[in-house]
C-alpha cells in the first residue's frame, strides 16, 4: 500500500514539474496573441482567404464548384502564394486567381505587402458573444464603398460559419499547461466601444501552444463566468489540467478546481508586479522592479523566500510609508507570492 502511494506522489511530482517546464517555455517563447509570432497567425489566413474567395465568386457570378460556372469565357485558375506583413506577423496566404487576370481583390490589395489592423476583425470573428452586425461592421470598414452591402454580408456569413466550426472543435484530453487572459478589442457597431475577449491559451503535451477559444465579454465578467468558459472546455473533451496560470480574480481558483480538482492554479507573475507597484511611490518604481527580479526568476520556492526576504531587507523594502501608499512591500502582499495548489479529496 506504501509503495502504491509513493508510487503516486512521484507521479503527481512528475506531472507537476513537467507543467513547470511548460510554462517556463511558454514565457521564454511567449504566449501573446496578437504581435509578431502570436497565435493567431492560423486565423488570420483562414479569414482573409475565406473573404478572397467569397471576392472571387462575386467578381465572377458563381461560387467555387458551381456548375454554373462552365464554359464561360472567365472562370478559375487555382491560386498564388502572397505573404503580407500584419500587426500578428508575417502571414502567407493563397490568392485565387482567375482567367483573365481580372481579379482584384480589396481586401488584399495586388502588390499590398503591409495589412493593419486585421487582428481586431480576427477576434471579433472568433470570440463568442459578438453579433453577427458587430462582425459585418469591422467587414465594412475594411471594404468601404467598393462592395456591396450584399457582398459584405455574404463574407460575413462564409467567415462566421468557419469559426463556428473552429469555436466548437474538439480539444485534447489533457492540457498541462493553460493560460487565461484578456485582451481589449474596438468593437464596431454604430459606434467604436472597447471590450474585452477573454482568451484560454492551452500548452500541448509536445509543448505547442494553441488557442482552445476566445469569449467576448462587457468587463464585468466574474468567476460564474469563468465557471461556464471552463465548463464548456472540459464539456469539448479537456479531461484533466496540471496547472492553470491566470490573474487573481476573486473566486477564480475556485472555478478551476471545480471543473479540474487536481489543477495546479498560478497567479500571472506581471499581475503580482503590478499590484506590488501600488505600495510604493512611483518614484521607488524602477528599483522595485529590479529588485524584485531575482524572486520570481528564483528556480524554486525555497530559493523565491530566501530572495523575498532580502527583498525585504533592501531599500526598496524602505520605501516612505504613509497613509498614501499603503504598507511596506513584503507584509500583506507577500501573501501573493505563493503558487495556490488546491487537490481533490
Amino acid at each position: 500500500m506504501d509503495e502504491t502511494i509513493d508510487d503516486m506522489s512521484r507521479a503527481d511530482d512528475a506531472h507537476q514539474q513537467l507543467a513547470q517546464d511548460l510554462v517556463d517555455r511558454a514565457r521564454s517563447e511567449g504566449v501573446n496573441l496578437v504581435g509578431p509570432g502570436g497565435l493567431l497567425t492560423g486565423l488570420t489566413k483562414s479569414v482573409l482567404e475565406t473573404a478572397l474567395e467569397v471576392e472571387m465568386a462575386d467578381h465572377l457570378g458563381y461560387d467555387k464548384h458551381d456548375p454554373a460556372g462552365r464554359n464561360r469565357e472567365n472562370s478559375r485558375n487555382g491560386s498564388r502564394s502572397k505573404t503580407v506583413l500584419t500587426d500578428i506577423g508575417p502571414v502567407q496566404i493563397e490568392v485565387p486567381r482567375d482567367r483573365e487576370g481580372t481579379f482584384d481583390p480589396v481586401i488584399v490589395r495586388k502588390r499590398q505587402r503591409r495589412l493593419d489592423g486585421i487582428d481586431q476583425i480576427v477576434l471579433s470573428l472568433t470570440a463568442r458573444g459578438l453579433t453577427t452586425g458587430e462582425i459585418s461592421a469591422h467587414f465594412a470598414e475594411v471594404y468601404g464603398a467598393e462592395i456591396s452591402k450584399d457582398t459584405i454580408s455574404r463574407i460575413t456569413d462564409a467567415v462566421v460559419t468557419e469559426m463556428v466550426e473552429w469555436q466548437n472543435r474538439p480539444l485534447d484530453q489533457v492540457y498541462p499547461v493553460l493560460f487565461i487572459d484578456a485582451i481589449v478589442v474596438k468593437v464596431r457597431d454604430g459606434q467604436v466601444t472597447n471590450r474585452p475577449v477573454y482568451a484560454v491559451i492551452g500548452v500541448s503535451v509536445n509543448g505547442e501552444r494553441d488557442i482552445l477559444g476566445l469569449w467576448a465579454g462587457d468587463g464585468g465578467e466574474g468567476a460564474k463566468f469563468w465557471l461556464g468558459v471552463l465548463t464548456e472546455i472540459k464539456n469539448r473533451g479537456v479531461q484533466d489540467v496540471c496547472m492553470v496560470v491566470c490573474d487573481g480574480l476573486k473566486g477564480l481558483p475556485d472555478s478551476i478546481t471545480t471543473t479540474w480538482q487536481l489543477a495546479t492554479v498560478q497567479t500571472w507573475i506581471i499581475h503580482l508586479i503590478r499590484n506590488t507597484f501600488r505600495f510604493a511611490s512611483r518614484a521607488d518604481w524602477e528599483k522595485m522592479a529590479r529588485d524584485l527580479r531575482p524572486v520570481y526568476c528564483a528556480v524554486n520556492a525555497e530559493m523565491a523566500a530566501a530572495r523575498f526576504a532580502e527583498f525585504k531587507r533592501s531599500g526598496a523594502a524602505s520605501t516612505r510609508r504613509s497613509r498614501r501608499y499603503g504598507p511596506t512591500p513584503g507584509t500583506s502582499s507577500s501573501r501573493s507570492w505563493t503558487t495556490t495548489s488546491r487537490s481533490g479529496g
